[in-house]
């Protein structure tokens, strides 16, 4: 999700209490293998269908990969982001 989130930034992140909308950042397993976690961003919602894509296109695993994801396999929204730590911020 770079370059709205560093690595190594924290968020908080929470269950879901409402639809989750366009625009709303969420955590998701990753749909092909669930032995990772993915961050990625609501841009459409078909029902309860959510089309999920990364802020950074040409680096990112999403829904163009995985297709649309069921509203039910959101684990959680996330909330808040504060500062990365500088130990994890990339260099450039």
């Amino acid at each position: 999700m770079w370059p709205t989130y560093r690595p190594g930034q924290r968020l908080t992140a929470v269950k879901p209490w409402r639809k989750i909308r366009p625009s709303d950042v969420v955590v998701v397993r990753d749909p092909r293998g669930h032995d990772r976690w993915l961050l990625k961003r609501c841009v459409a919602r078909y029902g309860n269908q959510l089309e999920l894509r990364g802020d950074n296109p040409q680096a990112s695993t999403d829904s163009r990969d995985f297709g649309h994801v069921p509203q039910r396999d959101v684990a959680y929204i996330v909330v808040t982001k504060a500062a990365p730590d500088r130990k994890t911020r990339p260099r450039r």
